[in-house]
């Protein structure tokens, strides 16, 4: 197969590059070449989304599956007016399309955000980001209607610029007191990084269309923090306490990574994932991702990890204690 990935150079796109060369497809790459660097392998094709594509992309032998990950509906609009007519599309989209943060409803059957043609901040609001999305949805299957359209909930595993997991996996070493966020019965889900860029190939490879949350299977955060930390004595502290303390959700300096005010995220991290899992995907043990990330962690100092200190944390712990 020769795969088109536009991007090739951070986390998931860099990730689909690489296991596409291990499974010995001809690989080519396009980007700007200003974020990193593509996996061994791969063929570059320096290419500025914001310009039409140069003849070095559209010459010589078709492409057989494109993957992209864009964010910017005009970026599509591009890659479409490039790729080959045949060319089968993986579209990596994401779970923020839906318009309602509480409901889990699955691909095809939850409310979708209105659609934004227009080129804005993606970084300025989730409505910009995920109304994006839903056009760059609209623009590829209207184009290539036997399309896989993916939407990833929280990505995770080594090399994720957002470090939001790896707050739990410089934690998974813990044999003391752990603090813990909200309801034990509260659900969560995540992927790792390798499990949904192999399934990424794969739709490439099968010509697989459809649309799917490309999540993993949801559990409470007992579970998953059980998993990740096994050592670790967890205290449980009330979404109540760390509201009133100013403690951020999701993702921040203050913020404990993973917790979401509930009920009205009730939904985000609960979508269903049979459909992805009965078309191929295969989403590894918490543990082990965990394991691989804070090895990751060790190897690279400069490896971003977001969320509270250690010593924030033990002062939470100790009012919350004072409080009950």
């Amino acid at each position: 197969m020769r795969l088109l990935v536009l991007g090739g150079t951070q986390f998931l796109s860099r990730a689909v590059a690489s296991e596409a060369v291990r499974r010995g497809h001809d690989v080519v790459c396009a980007n700007r070449g200003r974020s990193g660097t593509v996996p061994p392998g791969v063929t570059t094709v320096r290419w500025d989304r914001d310009e039409q594509a140069p003849a070095e992309l559209t010459d010589g032998d078709p492409y057989d599956a494109v993957v992209d990950v864009a964010r910017t509906p005009s970026h599509v609009r591009r890659a479409l007016a490039a790729a080959p007519e045949d060319a089968h599309w993986v579209f990596v989209s994401t779970i923020s399309v839906y318009a309602d943060d509480a409901d889990p409803a699955g691909p095809g059957q939850g409310r979708l955000r209105d659609a934004i043609a227009d080129d804005l901040d993606p970084m300025a609001s989730v409505e910009n980001y995920g109304g994006m999305k839903v056009a760059c949805e609209r623009l590829v299957l209207d184009a290539s209607p036997g399309a896989a359209v993916v939407r990833p909930g929280l990505i995770v595993g080594p090399g994720d610029p957002s470090g939001r997991f790896a707050y739990w996996a410089r934690r998974s070493t813990a044999t003391g007191e752990v603090l813990a966020p909200g309801d034990p019965q509260d659900l969560v889900q995540v992927i790792d990084v390798r499990d949904l860029a192999a399934w990424v190939v794969t739709l490439a490879e099968d010509r697989t269309g459809g649309t799917y949350d490309a999540v993993g299977p949801a559990q409470p955060i007992a579970d998953l923090l059980a998993a990740a930390l096994p050592d670790a004595d967890l205290v449980w502290v009330a979404q109540d306490f760390l509201e009133a303390e100013g403690v951020e959700a999701w993702s921040g300096p203050d913020s404990i990574p993973l917790w979401l005010p509930r009920p009205a995220y009730d939904g985000m991290l609960a979508h269903d994932a049979a459909a992805a899992l009965a078309a191929g995907l295969q989403p590894r043990a918490v543990g082990a991702t965990t394991r691989d990330t804070r090895a990751w962690l060790d190897a690279d100092p400069a490896a971003r990890i977001t969320g509270i200190t250690t010593e924030r944390e033990a002062d939470l712990l100790a009012r919350w204690r004072a409080r009950r």
